[in-house]
């Protein structure tokens, strides 16, 4: 039986049941600041959880996209090495928000283990938490007593955090018999192996306190999680989740680039086939969601898993670029229920080989550096590899510290591991506190009566400026008030509204809550919770009391204003997929009346000629004109149309707004939105936009302007600017008089950069001799030390003719400017290979002079405030060899 089989009849089975079917969110959390990758089924829901939003669905179901990389859940290292353990897994789940409970999850599971799944009924074990009665009696409903096991709270015992939702778990296993381990029960089974767990059944019905101690939730939860690959290896009856359909799939194409075969019993080189057809999961689904290969935060840990498939690969001995090879096969086997693949194949396999290649150049670095640093440990007296090396040479190059341990046995030394480990958990400390630690405590929403008593806000302000209403409640601080009196500050609902809130980007409206002379000027618009609407603002005069009729009005000409912009943002993304690709996502936006900034996933740079087809693009589907269409749709009518942009990352209910902008027959945008919109295009006028910069790794931020202001921020100052050069080259006024003032006056500058270097080439030459008489003797090694008047760029330039002439030659050479003095140490080649480095040596030089700087083996520069003397420096040097 195929994944995709089991991945659609797990659905369906849960739809069946009244499930909303929710698809996956992006593997890069969007709202989250404490994960690094989706690691579970149960994180898009999570402000569910803790009560902190509403559902619009009380059961729903997914297949979640995972990553575990890095913080609490990082499987990483364990890739390859053992089973069942992967960086990248699809979690089957189901999840109840305040509706069933204990009973109804058993059964659920019980029916999908026997039916769906097909598993023995014999075979399936049950663990539970040692002081749930309740599970345990359930549990009995299922399966004998002597299939159900009572474990401690490290087993069965889930928590959220520190604080927050926790409760009891059941864990459901499935016997795979006695080639596979001796125990005779969960309780024995040491390693997990013979009894595996392939479903976790949580039930959330405590809240942690912050002073630890349990409290009950006033809706109690379900969370279930079972891995797609683990389900399948017990399906297929096969020892391990690498011989499951798709990664078998991925494993027969390594095959081929390798011209290896594949044995999954050959301890050797079995690791490398895992390692490469997992990670090439992870990386395609991350880059497929916006997440590209970097030097910083998820791109950091992307690049270490690309770079360890790489270190694998050679152990097979592929050499060359290869994983873009990989791309196809995947997609041939996952690209049906995960399109966002088949969108982003081209970009992928650009991405990769780009990356691959990059780092095939720091592998060979790496391959010189680590006989460096065994032949330096030889030449110790210990025989042993630092600490600090091994962790560089895993951390910076890829070398696994298996092998680096291989290759220290093979060359007669040690390895501090002891060090070693103690780098590592510092890194991982430190990539873990990266992530912010927030509050995570379940918590009861101050609006959760209102909408409970069904006073929800009822949004009519895509119909009307003006509507009358009535006021539901009146929150003062975190209090709620039957009367409001001049000069207090308050947040009002309305029963009627035609405000509309902050959210997807775009700022709530501005406006005036009037009752009869009595007016209430509202400063901004939210939605602290689902259905409700918050007016805030401050109450000029008079008294309000709940239950007051009131006239609600927005800011009519601000809100023309944020509509042509939200409008305009709407082409803008369409345009940046039809120039650039339609790899591109939304990254985040700013909607305001006077300006919009749209942030998107692009790897490379945007051209000027990029940017001019951009708005040539916009520009003509706001001059074609034609009615801006909205219409209403069920989401599972649309949820699976790719000419509709939906954004999976945000939380839909079951109506949405299809927002459709353009002819069908020519040129047209297609998106879920809730926002505010002009009835037709030609309102928007005109668009500039004004910068597309890099905001960071692989997201870019487009700054746009309409109308008049396009002219004032991005025509003028450019008219301007060009003007001004115009007059200082005293250019002539003809058709690319500036240009041609500019090319001569670079031609002229290229002329005497020419005279500069021949005059500075013979300076060289007259010095040379001078300083080489300098040259000390210090033992077997020359050392060169000495102040020159010349500027920064000459000194660097002498230090390289000496040292690349040098034999056994460490040359100091310092430059003064002003009162900062500049050092540049250089080694010769020789000395290099003896395990000398000039980064090293500079670093007690500097810090004689308070100074900062570094380098590398062959250069190293440094700077500081002027010192009284340089001697000690010079002395210090030659102390050092």
């Amino acid at each position: 039986m195929k994944s995709s089989s089991i991945r659609h009849k797990f659905i369906h089975y849960f739809k069946s049941q009244g499930h909303a079917v929710v698809p996956s969110s992006p593997v890069a959390p969007l709202d989250d600041p404490t994960l690094l990758f989706i690691n579970a089924g149960m994180n898009q829901f999570k402000e569910i959880f803790l009560g902190k939003d509403k559902s619009a669905y009380k059961r729903a179901t997914s297949v979640q996209k995972c990553i575990r990389v890095g913080g609490k859940h990082n499987d990483l290292e364990n890739v390859g090495h053992t089973k069942r353990h992967m960086t990248f897994f699809e979690m089957l789940g189901n999840f109840s928000f305040g509706d069933y409970f204990k009973e109804d999850a058993m059964r659920f599971a019980y029916e999908v283990s026997t039916q769906v799944f097909g598993f023995d009924p014999e075979k399936i074990y049950i663990s539970v938490y040692e002081k749930d009665e309740e599970s345990y009696n359930l549990w009995l409903k299922h399966v004998k007593p002597s299939q159900i096991v009572k474990l401690g709270a490290k087993d069965n015992f889930w928590s959220m955090g520190d604080t927050g939702p926790c409760g009891p778990c059941s864990e459901l296993l499935y016997d795979r018999g006695p080639s596979f381990g001796s125990a005779t029960s969960p309780v024995d089974d040491v390693t997990g192996e013979r009894f595996l767990e392939f479903w976790n059944l949580v039930f959330m019905q405590y809240n942690r306190n912050s002073d630890g101690t349990l409290s009950d939730l006033p809706k109690p939860c379900v969370d279930t999680g079972a891995g797609l690959e683990r389900v399948m290896s017990l399906i297929d009856d096969v020892p391990t989740v690498f011989q499951t359909d798709i990664l078998l799939h991925l494993i027969a194409k390594i095959e081929t680039v390798a011209d290896v075969k594949y044995d999954p019993n050959n301890k050797e080189l079995a690791p490398a086939f895992h390692v490469i057809a997992d990670h090439i999961r992870t990386l395609c689904f991350s880059m497929s969601d916006g997440v590209d290969p970097s030097n910083v935060d998820r791109g950091y840990v992307l690049r270490k898993v690309l770079r360890r498939a790489v270190r694998y690969a050679r152990r097979l001995g592929i050499t060359k670029p290869f994983l873009s090879e990989l791309v196809t096969p995947l997609i041939e086997v996952m690209g049906e229920d995960y399109p966002e693949l088949v969108l982003n194949k081209k970009r992928m396999e650009s991405l990769l080989q780009s990356e691959e290649k990059s780092f095939i150049k720091v592998l060979d670095r790496g391959g010189s550096r680590l006989k460096d640093i065994t032949t330096k440990a030889q030449k110790d007296a210990k025989k042993t590899v630092s600490g600090k090396d091994a962790f560089t040479l895993k951390d910076t190059y890829g070398f696994p510290i298996e092998e680096i341990l291989l290759i220290a046995k093979d060359e007669g030394v040690n390895v501090d591991m002891q060090t070693f480990g103690k780098l590592e958990l510092e890194a991982k400390e430190k990539s873990r506190q990266a992530h912010k630690k927030v509050d995570q405590t379940a918590s009861k929403n101050l609006f959760e009566p209102l909408s409970a008593q069904g006073k929800v806000s009822h949004f009519v302000g895509s119909e009307t400026d003006t509507v009358d209403a009535s006021i539901e409640a009146m929150l003062v601080g975190t209090d709620f008030v039957k009367t409001l009196k001049a000069g207090e500050k308050a947040q009002l609902v309305l029963d009627t509204t035609s405000f509309y809130p902050e959210k997807g980007g775009q700022v709530g409206d501005k406006g005036v809550l009037k009752h009869g002379d009595i007016l209430f000027q509202v400063h901004s618009t939210h939605a602290p919770y689902s259905g409700i609407i918050t007016h805030h603002g401050e109450l000029v005069n008079g008294e309000l009391t709940v239950g007051d009729p009131v006239v609600a009005s927005i800011d009519t000409k601000r809100r023309r204003e944020i509509e042509k912009h939200h409008s305009a943002t709407h082409l803008l993304h369409y345009a940046l997929q039809k120039v650039l690709g339609s790899h591109i996502k939304q990254a985040g936006s700013l909607v305001e009346s006077d300006r919009l900034r749209f942030d998107f996933t692009h790897h490379e740079n945007v051209s000027h000629e990029q940017v001019r087809e951009l708005e040539a693009l916009i520009n003509k589907m706001i001059w074609q004109g034609g009615a801006v269409d909205i219409e209403e749709k069920n989401l599972a009518e649309i949820a699976n149309d790719p000419s509709i942009k939906q954004f999976f990352g945000d939380k839909y209910g079951e109506k949405v707004r299809v927002v459709t902008m353009g002819k069908e027959s020519d040129l047209c945008s297609k998106e879920l939105c809730g926002g505010t919109h002009v009835q037709n295009l030609a309102t928007i006028g005109y668009v500039r936009i004004a910068s597309i910069k890099a905001l960071a790794a692989g997201v870019k931020r487009a700054e746009v302007f309409l109308g008049a202001k396009a002219e004032e921020t991005a025509r003028y100052p450019m008219e301007d600017e060009l003007n001004a050069i115009t007059t200082f080259l005293k250019a002539k006024p003809k058709k690319n008089g500036t240009l041609d003032a500019t090319t001569k006056m670079g031609q002229d500058l290229r002329e005497l950069k020419q005279k500069t270097l021949i005059l500075k080439q013979k300076l060289f030459a007259s010095m040379l001799p001078e300083l080489k008489a300098k040259i000390e003797k210090v033992g077997d090694k020359q050392i060169l030390c000495a102040c020159l008047d010349l500027d920064k760029e000459a000194v660097a330039e002498i230090l390289k003719q000496l040292t690349g002439e040098g034999q056994n030659l460490a040359v100091l050479l310092v430059a003064e400017e002003g009162e900062q003095s500049f050092f540049f140490l250089g080694l010769s080649k020789d000395l290099i290979a003896q395990g000398y480095s000039a980064g090293t040596l500079m670093k007690p030089l500097l810090e004689l002079v308070s100074g900062r700087g570094g380098g590398k083996a062959d250069m190293a520069r440094g700077s500081s405030a002027k010192p009284s003397s340089f001697d000690p420096l010079f002395q210090s040097l030659k102390k050092g060899f």
